[in-house]
């Protein structure tokens, strides 16, 4: 019997090793991106990206936790404006600011997770126009801490934040084309 259970226990150790060792092969970062096309002018849709308000109406985090707290900083729109929230296991505990605007092509926002895990990526919104539409694309970038590229063995991170950038592309697409 103390035979079985010592091989039973090298057996997983080596089987955790490798996942270990597996993980520290993955990437160092990461990068997670949608876009949608939507039929207006990118000064019609760079509105709703750049002033974080804005977000309310069609961000797909503000739907998961109705009774999150949130907080914004003296300028809510353009380079310098900050959002904090505070919410269930849904959407955690953060902070964003918009570091840079191209106006009206692109929003750099600099995303930092408190909660549940710690993390701090990047966000960047880009509006190309396409004729009589607009590709607008949302990302979510940086770097894969070794505990990120284990928990990544396990879940796809692009595609549990990619059905929220589509649901949030969507909604936007909705708030946009309904102007």
């Amino acid at each position: 019997m103390l035979k079985i259970l010592a091989i039973i226990v090298v057996v997983v150790l080596v089987v955790i090793a490798g996942i270990l060792i597996y993980a520290s092969t993955r990437p160092d970062s990461f990068r997670v991106q949608r876009s949608v096309s939507i039929k207006a002018s990118p000064q019609t849709i760079f509105p709703l990206i750049d002033d974080l308000k804005a977000w309310a109406g069609w961000s797909p985090y503000e739907k998961k936790d109705p009774a999150m707290k949130r907080s914004f900083g003296p300028v809510t729109a353009g380079k310098g404006a900050t959002y904090e929230w505070e919410g269930n296991k849904n959407v955690g505990q953060g902070r964003m600011e918009i570091l840079d605007v191209t106006q009206p092509s692109k929003v750099l926002i600099k995303l930092d997770f408190l909660k549940p895990f710690e993390a701090h990526n990047m966000a960047e919104f880009t509006l190309e126009p396409k004729g009589d539409t607009t590709l607008a694309t949302w990302a979510i970038y940086g770097p894969s801490a070794f505990v990120t590229k284990v928990m990544g063995l396990f879940f796809d991170m692009d595609t549990m934040i990619g059905k929220d950038f589509e649901a949030g592309l969507a909604d936007l697409k909705t708030a946009v084309e309904k102007q």
